[in-house]
């Protein structure tokens, strides 16, 4: 039996008596083997399981699944998915992947595909905008398209992060912008043959978010007694086809739509005296400035119209229904908007307010993509949109005589009566 032991202590070591340099070699082998029961026994176990994600055989399934000539899919799955029709997301896939910029930003520059530190190529920039897509379109958590992706959680959270920076800059400039006088001479005729409202730019409301992860500290500015939650409200206005003109988004939800209206950059342009100026005539009576269609918490300015609150004969009624009708139009934009973007649905996960803030924002330019994409909005296709240049000769006095002349205009409580009832009267003929 020890001669056994012994002879398996030799094979370890593989000691040779014949041989004269036996001692060192001994020591060599006897050297290393400490050193490595050391070094197993100094090493840090490992605080969390690999997950070895199969990056490249998601990508095969899902070019095979939506985007191949004859891919298993047809293209009205797509549209159901996606909320858009395959043409116009590669066309964002291919506006992100093919920006350029000295130096290049972060949230561009997260779409480049490149090797990782295994050596590995990165996800490609079809994965990575189908995981943002996904969650916008159906506000799911970050981590439910891992089987299907194979795609971490941190990742999709990032993919969301970075893709609502690439959209509102690439697109924001063309998609959520005011609008041009070819854009108010095809809203006005829009709007008068389908509402008949002469002068109509469109119908202005309010809408609130409910905001989850609100921090406690910031609760009682965010909350209010008819809201169970805290929530973040959005001013936007709508034209008939829902396209949606103007969106402000951030404000806390404990105001009211006149707070949301005075921090609102709604009237700038106005002010500065660089809106474009459209005339229209309302039962023989010329006006200047478009108007909005507002419900009844709004003020009597030159530039909303309300309905009435009790109707007191039949002309009245009339211009009632006429009115709250044709007001509707806003509040088909948020269903629209709420339906195709479930995350809208959802309660905001985020603790940040400007990332909730970059979310709303990129779904209403994808929201006026869309409406663009199908032909259904109003305005011109081949127009090259600029932004009205700033009268910068004249004096800062001048300039706030200007704003001085322009809101008192605006606020004008009898041009408000005056174009209430001719527009009553219009309608009646």
């Amino acid at each position: 039996m020890n001669q056994n032991n012994e002879d398996r202590q030799l094979s370890v070591f593989e000691i040779d008596a014949n041989d004269d340099e036996t001692d060192v070699v001994f020591l060599e082998q006897a050297y290393a083997y400490h050193q490595q029961l050391v070094a197993e026994e100094n090493h840090l176990p490992l605080t969390r399981n690999p997950i070895n994600r199969d990056r490249e055989g998601a990508e095969e399934r899902l070019m095979a699944d939506y985007f191949n000539d004859h891919c298993r899919y047809p293209l009205y799955y797509f549209r159901r998915r996606y909320r858009m029709r395959r043409k116009l997301f590669l066309k964002i896939v291919k506006g992100i992947s093919t920006y350029e910029a000295d130096p290049l930003p972060d949230h561009f520059n997260f779409f480049r595909v490149r090797p990782d530190a295994t050596g590995r190529m990165s996800l490609s920039v079809i994965m990575k905008c189908t995981a943002a897509i996904r969650q916008l379109a159906y506000g799911t958590t970050p981590d439910a398209f891992d089987e299907y992706l194979q795609m971490s959680e941190r990742t999709a959270r990032n993919c969301l992060f970075h893709f609502n920076k690439c959209i509102i800059s690439l697109y924001m400039v063309e998609y959520l912008r005011k609008p041009t006088v070819e854009d108010v001479e095809n809203i006005y005729n829009k709007h008068l043959t389908t509402h008949g409202f002469s002068g109509m730019l469109g119908s202005i409301d309010c809408m609130h978010w409910e905001w989850k992860n609100c921090p406690v500290s910031w609760q009682g500015q965010y909350g209010r007694g008819d809201k169970k939650y805290p929530t973040i409200m959005l001013e936007a206005v709508a034209s008939q086809d829902l396209w949606i003109w103007h969106a402000f988004f951030g404000v806390a939800g404990a105001n009211n739509d006149i707070n949301v209206l005075d921090n609102s950059p709604l009237f700038d342009d106005l002010l500065n005296d660089t809106a474009p100026v459209v005339p229209y005539v309302v039962n023989g009576v010329g006006y200047e400035k478009g108007y909005y269609l507002a419900d009844g918490i709004y003020p009597q300015w030159a530039t909303f119209v309300k309905s009435f609150t009790v109707a007191n004969d039949a002309k009245h009624a009339y211009f009632k229904k006429r009115q709250e009708g044709a007001r509707k139009d806003v509040e088909r934009a948020f269903g629209v908007l709420q339906g195709r973007w479930g995350i809208i649905q959802q309660p905001a996960r985020s603790y940040h307010v400007n990332t909730i803030r970059r979310v709303m924002y990129s779904c209403i330019i994808l929201h006026n993509m869309i409406l663009k994409d199908q032909k259904m909005a109003v305005f011109d296709w081949n127009e090259v949109y600029a932004n009205p240049s700033r009268n910068m000769q004249r004096t800062w006095i001048e300039r706030c005589e200007t704003q001085r002349r322009k809101n008192k205009e605006m606020r004008d409580r009898d041009t408000h009566l005056s174009l209430q009832q001719n527009l009553m009267e219009h309608l009646q003929i």
